[in-house]
């Protein structure tokens, strides 16, 4: 593979990562056009998912478009929707190449894309930096083959694995660098999930914060299965102007219900799981029909155990602060009931970032 193609590639799944977190259901795709070694394009997903990638970098190269190389980090489309195919668009835009990092699994296109190019007679690559790319839409991937969206855990703790001093006090184990990278976590993420212990004690509002990027803030999700959560809760009173689902049991009562919906609260009944808690499978199922691809996790220890127990955590960013605060505080994770270390929960470094005195170490899980 030429340096020169990786480093095209590479600058295309930098232009897919500003789209994290803004274009479901759609993927974030980049895409770079190059011509006698100039780029002469450059696109990414828009908001929203329209326009797309190639779209963008067509209008951008104009008539530097015939003859160019196109480094695109998903398959282009083959069908038409509220937008022509893009496979289309660079057939009749002149591309002489087309490099594909990944391949498309939605139906309508896994391979159609790569099969009208090369039928018009466009020279396809495919698999240049696959690995990276699959990384970065596994949301879209999780969503359209498993039906749900990808799911990260967050965590903040000490040393020793606690989220909180024994009186619940939380604030701050972590610095200011590693909360404001928390915070762009909350903006590549279509959702962030709570339970109701986490929104009851911490009162938080689950908004991106940093500044110039307020308006990403995510879709807020409390897990809540008997609506313990107070109407005064920041979380429902500011429902009417941010997006707040909330899961609870199918046996909830009716005219407490009735008072969050009149909040502005988007209230989802489900039924009980294993346990007795609200069936998280079938959560994740419900977010994964209404298009998201990306959630969030920030807590608290049981939500977080109830969902590793359940298989349903694809990746972990685990922040870490050096501070010990002892057995008796609170741990991030409730107990998983296992009897044996061969049955632990099984992860892959995949990244580690010093963040002032903090340090954020990500994972993707293995088993």
């Amino acid at each position: 593979m030429a340096d020169a193609d990786r480093r095209h590639m590479a600058h295309a799944l930098g232009l897919a990562r500003r789209a994290l977190g803004q274009t479901a259901p759609n993927p974030a795709v980049g895409c770079v056009l190059v011509n006698h070694g100039h780029i002469v394009g450059r696109g990414w997903t828009a908001a929203g998912g329209r326009p797309h990638a190639e779209t963008r970098a067509l209008e951008q190269a104009g008539a530097a478009a015939p003859g160019a190389t196109a480094y695109v980090t998903l398959e282009p489309c083959a069908h038409v929707g509220k937008t022509p195919a893009c496979a289309a668009a660079l057939i009749e835009a002149g591309v002489s190449a087309c490099l594909v990092a990944a391949r498309d699994p939605d139906p309508r296109v896994n391979g159609q894309g790569i099969a009208m190019l090369r039928e018009a007679g466009v020279a396809v690559r495919e698999g240049v930096l696959h690995d990276e790319a699959e990384a970065l839409n596994r949301g879209f991937f999780t969503r359209v083959i498993e039906g749900r969206p990808m799911v990260t855990l967050k965590l903040a703790t000490s040393l020793d694995g606690r989220i909180a001093a024994r009186t619940g006090d939380s604030r701050w184990i972590t610095g200011e660098a590693a909360r404001a990278r928390a915070h762009l976590l909350r903006a590549e993420h279509d959702a962030i999930m709570v339970g109701s212990q986490t929104a009851i004690l911490d009162d938080p509002e689950l908004t991106c914060r940093i500044p110039g990027l307020e308006d990403r803030s995510p879709v807020r999700v409390i897990v809540d299965g008997r609506l313990r959560l107070p109407l005064t809760a920041r979380l429902v009173q500011t429902a009417a102007r941010v997006p707040t689902l909330l899961f609870t049991r199918s046996d909830a009562d009716h005219l407490r219900a009735a008072a969050f919906e009149q909040a502005g609260v988007d209230l989802i009944r489900l039924s009980d799981g294993p346990d007795g808690m609200i069936d998280l499978g079938e959560a994740l199922q419900a977010l994964g029909r209404r298009g998201l691809t990306r959630v969030l996790v920030e807590g608290g220890s049981r939500l977080a155990a109830a969902l590793l127990a359940a298989g349903l955590v694809d990746e972990v960013a685990w922040f870490t602060a050096p501070a010990l605060l002892g057995g008796d505080a609170v741990p991030a994770l409730e107990g998983l009931g296992l009897d044996r270390v061969a049955d632990a929960v099984r992860l892959a470094q995949t990244g580690l970032e010093r963040l002032g005195e903090d340090v954020l170490a990500t994972y993707v899980r293995t088993r």
